[in-house]
């Protein structure tokens, strides 16, 4: 058995290397391959690996350590202080796509049971964080208001799987002294976690510091020595190792346990994953059907619960429409917690298989659609507007600007933007009622509108846009978005567009590599922003400063300068 155990292993993680590399090259998320891997190897595909034990340990191993890493990246900071929007959205996201799955598999014929529904409807409910952030994060737009928004209910989700892992063991036989006894044990779970946590690991993980294995083996110990504790009070295990991994998110080695942590995590994860797939069975027209039916649930009931509550908050189409497009995939906690019930008896092969395709079916599918959201966007936005959801108006008003043309204006406002109109309020205030702002993020127009600065609602990457901001009369246009952050244009299209507008204008644009700056110039850009100069400037000074030995001098001053800023964005 032993031999059988560490060839079948082998035999794994083999076939999961080379299916993502080919993944990789493909392009596609590294989950999907891990499955295809799973499903190739296992009883249902070349039959390489058929022990049903080996397949069961190799994915409670790996369940246990995914959810240690999951709770280590969730930030309970972030998820106390979740805003009024995001608690708002994530509550009717979540409970939302609760309820209607409930009905919608009770209804449709998958689930044979009140208890299956209620699995796949809280399977169905949760979005991939995994996907979700890489795809943001290749896009820059993390920290715009629709990816804050997008995350935010991301980690609300992640504290509802929480709960709801506590009342797993205790859904079948459901009663409200069932539950209270099951809180109060969670309760007690929570208590102690973070006791331990708080007062006796801090020191210890200082103490073994020095020696990485300790850390290492000390961050395991408490992963499932939590899931002990949790097993003994009749807790889902699962959910213990999920809380510890929050503990010890919150304390400032965190970063290095995940570091020890992150290879073995990756080994594991790839193992649970791979033997999921091992219990894929053949696709038959009848799994394309439901997968096709699941797979519309979901981006249906994303839009339904997430896209009106949003739009309700006077935030517009893109902010709206943006997080509830991000939101339409199926995460992987759900997998694990379909495989959960399934362990408990409570969900079918068939329920368990047909949400795995639709997984892997919505993980290739949003990658494109979230990559090209911002032209979907443009394309749904009139028909949103037929519908009756209408766009933030085109212009604000404010009583406190001048209510002729602007003569400068500021396309697009983000960082650089924020610094440079506190600049101006510094030193050029003179300038401020002349000045004009285009964006589309509703947060920065409300702060705008605070400061008495005139407004202009829209996509700065649209003519119309463009048109009907009065770019014509404009003397000084400046772009100081990258081509990165700019949505379906760069900064060369940006001026072709603005020549042909305001001929007069002299336009600014930015420029992230030289050679962008020669072609700028070159298309007949009046002067083009290159950041990086004036940074490798700044650098220069601090390494002079610290050569001198006068860094803390000069990040004193840095602060003091820092302290008295005012800026929309800080």
């Amino acid at each position: 058995m032993d031999q059988n155990l560490v060839t079948d292993i082998a035999v794994c993680i083999i076939a999961a290397w080379v299916v993502a590399v080919v993944s990789q090259a493909a392009r596609q998320p590294l989950l999907l391959a891990y499955l295809v891997a799973g499903f190739a190897v296992g009883p249902n595909g070349f039959k390489w690996v058929t022990d049903a034990g080996t397949i069961q340990l190799i994915s409670h191993i790996g369940l246990s350590l995914l959810l240690f890493m999951i709770g280590l990246e969730i930030d309970l900071k972030r998820m106390i202080s979740a805003g009024r929007i995001i608690t708002l959205t994530a509550g009717s996201q979540i409970f939302g796509c609760v309820a209607l799955g409930w009905l919608f598999f009770g209804v449709v014929g998958l689930a044979s049971g009140w208890l299956e529904a209620l699995y796949l409807a809280v399977a169905v409910a949760l979005s991939s964080t995994v996907i979700i952030v890489k795809l943001l994060y290749d896009k820059r737009e993390l920290d715009t208001l629709a990816g804050r928004v997008t995350l935010g209910v991301l980690v609300l989700q992640d504290l509802f799987v929480i709960v709801f892992l506590a009342l797993q063991p205790d859904l079948k036989h459901p009663a409200v002294g069932v539950f209270v006894i099951a809180g109060l044990k969670v309760l007690l779970l929570g208590g102690v976690a973070y006791a331990v946590s708080r007062f006796l690991l801090p020191p210890i993980f200082r103490f073994v510091a020095r020696q990485p294995e300790l850390v290492l083996v000390g961050a395991l110990a408490w992963c499932f020595a939590l899931a002990g504790f949790a097993r003994y009070l009749d807790l889902s295990p699962e959910m213990g190792a999920l809380i510890a991994g929050v503990m010890v998110s919150t304390f400032p080695y965190t970063l290095d346990v995940i570091a020890k942590v992150t290879s073995l995590r990756d080994f594991f994860v790839t193992l649970f994953f791979v033997g999921l797939g091992m219990t894929i069975p053949m696709p038959t027209w009848n799994f394309a059907l439901w997968t096709l039916v699941v797979s519309m649930f979901v981006i249906v009931s994303r839009l339904v619960t997430v896209f009106p509550v949003l739009h309700a908050q006077h935030l517009g189409h893109r902010v709206s429409f943006l997080p509830a497009v991000n939101l339409c995939q199926i995460s992987e906690l759900s997998l694990v917690l379909l495989a959960l019930g399934k362990a408990a008896g409570d969900v079918s092969d068939k329920s368990m298989s047909v949400v795995a395709f639709a997984f892997a079916f919505l993980a290739v599918d949003t990658t494109y659609v979230v990559v090209k959201s911002g032209l979907i966007l443009r394309k749904v936005s009139p028909w949103l507007t037929k519908l009756g959801f209408a766009d933030l108006p085109a212009v604000v008003h404010d009583t406190a600007a001048s209510e002729k043309s602007g003569r400068i204006f500021l396309l697009g406002f983000s960082w650089t933007a924020s610094s440079l109109l506190e600049e101006i309020r510094r030193q050029q205030p003179g300038l401020l009622p002349e000045l004009r702002v285009v964006d589309f993020n509703p947060m920065v127009i409300e702060r705008l509108r605070q400061r008495g600065i005139r407004v202009i609602y829209g996509d700065i990457s649209q003519r119309d846009t463009l048109v009907h901001a009065g770019l014509a009369q404009a003397e000084i246009i400046i772009c100081s978005l990258p081509d990165m952050v700019l949505r379906g244009a760069n900064n060369r299209k940006l001026l072709r567009q603005l020549q042909e507008l305001s001929p007069n204008a002299q336009i600014i644009v930015h420029a992230e590599k030289l050679s962008d700056a020669e072609a700028l110039y070159a298309a007949g850009a009046s002067y083009v922003s290159t950041p990086r100069l004036l940074e490798a400037n700044e650098l220069l000074r601090a390494i002079e400063a610290a050569d001198s030995d006068l860094l803390g001098e000069k990040r004193v001053v840095q602060l003091k300068v820092l302290e008295k800023r005012d800026e929309v964005i800080p």
